[in-house]
């Protein structure tokens, strides 16, 4: 039998997984065309026309640079990178809380002259390929042992418990994509699933409170490090009070909902076209945490499943890299970092339609951004790295079948 001629040609400008590549810029290509229709806004209170969606495609640019020069670092470097991502994000997170810019009551900004950026945002991911560490390190036959889930645990609580007050969403999705990565990891079922028991309890609690707490308990949170209780009890409660008759609806009350949901139902399936939503002028944070909403408005009902696709994909691609990696760390890492990126897109599409209260969490690759760019750019990065070695033992794998036979 003749042998195939499989060969990977590592000299290639972009190597690795050819198939996120081109979902990275497909998602830079439609983030370009909404954020120039959605900031419309901004370009009036900026007083120039082309400043905003400049601004935004040098940051998609040097992202997808950042990206490439990612995908070039040696892979033993990446305990290095999560060790140091840690020790930097708590330090961060420290500081943010002492003197960051207060936005909606919270301190997620943090800046250093003419640069800002969301500790957070890097926070997030250094957990996730920390986590990966941790649970490849501390393992047996078996899977991830009780040491590794107890490391795990302790470290998540603590970076999460550091989000949490500034951003809740953030802490929960990092704490959600943690748990799933344990999962994957096989720690001790016992331990996981008490685990599970205590998070479920605790919601129970946290949801029934917030949704039903009086507006003077609510009062007492005021100037206080849970003044965000508020905000987020009126989230919840906005969610579920809809009228009975839809003229008793107050669109001032949630315009960020409204708005969304009237650009959503009026896209006539087909959409109006790249530039022409009539919604954006009226909707806050259009080209951010909405953005969605303008995308099925401008490019319809199949421009929306387009994107969920694209996420979607890159899923799969990850997880068909994470099975032919040479090493459970790297097959944790790639899951992980996927998981983080594709679960923030489900859950900004999700408030964007309606079915989630609003979390605040951008659309990863698509959203204006600087910092949510550069950090997501940093992961596809790390992923299609990984994928580089991923795809040669795929191809070395397919090609022992052949070789038996031709050496028979």
């Amino acid at each position: 039998m003749t042998l195939h001629n499989k060969t990977i040609n590592t000299s290639n400008l972009f190597e690795g997984d050819k198939v996120i590549w081109m979902i990275l810029f497909l998602l830079c290509i439609i983030s370009v065309l909404e954020v120039y229709s959605a900031s419309s806004t901004m370009t009036f209170k900026m007083g120039a026309y082309w400043a905003p969606v400049l601004r935004h495609g040098i940051f998609l640019a040097v992202g997808c640079a950042l990206a490439w020069a990612t995908h070039k670092i040696p892979q033993r470097y990446f305990g290095y990178i999560a060790v140091i991502g840690i020790i930097a994000s708590v330090i961060l997170l420290i500081l943010t809380k002492l003197s960051g810019q207060t936005t909606n009551s919270a301190a997620r900004w943090a800046h250093y002259g003419s640069f800002s950026f969301q500790p957070s945002e890097i926070a997030k991911g250094s957990l996730v390929m920390l986590s990966a560490v941790l649970l490849s390190y501390f393992r047996d036959e078996k899977g991830a042992t009780g040491t590794a889930f107890k490391w795990v645990l302790i470290i998540s609580i603590i970076i999460c418990i550091m989000i949490f007050t500034e951003n809740l969403s953030t802490a929960v999705l990092t704490f959600i994509i943690i748990l799933m990565m344990m999962f994957i990891a096989k720690v001790p079922w016992k331990l996981y699933g008490s685990l599970l028991g205590i998070l479920a309890i605790a919601a129970s609690l946290g949801y029934s409170a917030l949704r039903f707490a009086p507006e003077n308990v609510l009062d007492k949170f005021e100037d206080t490090p849970l003044e965000r209780v508020k905000t987020w009890s009126h989230r919840l409660k906005n969610q579920a009070s809809f009228p009975e008759d839809p003229k008793d609806y107050d669109q001032n009350t949630n315009p960020q909902i409204t708005q969304s949901h009237i650009a959503i139902a009026t896209c006539n399936i087909i959409g109006r076209g790249p530039g022409n939503s009539r919604v954006r002028d009226f909707l806050p944070q259009a080209y951010s945490d909405f953005i969605y909403a303008i995308i099925i408005e401008e490019l319809g009902l199949e421009g929306g499943f387009i994107v969920v696709l694209l996420y979607i994909i890159l899923l799969f691609r990850a997880a068909r890299i994470a099975r032919h990696c040479e090493s459970t760390m790297l097959s944790y890492m790639v899951l992980g970092l996927t998981l983080l990126i594709v679960m923030q897109a489900l859950i900004n599409m999700g408030v964007a339609v309606g079915i989630l209260p609003v979390t605040g969490q951008t659309l990863p690759l698509v959203s204006r951004g600087g910092t949510s760019i550069m950090v997501n750019c940093f992961y596809i990065g790390l992923i299609i790295n990984i994928s580089r070695n991923s795809l040669k033992n795929e191809a070395e794998t397919e090609l022992q079948p052949d070789l038996q036979v031709s050496n028979s």
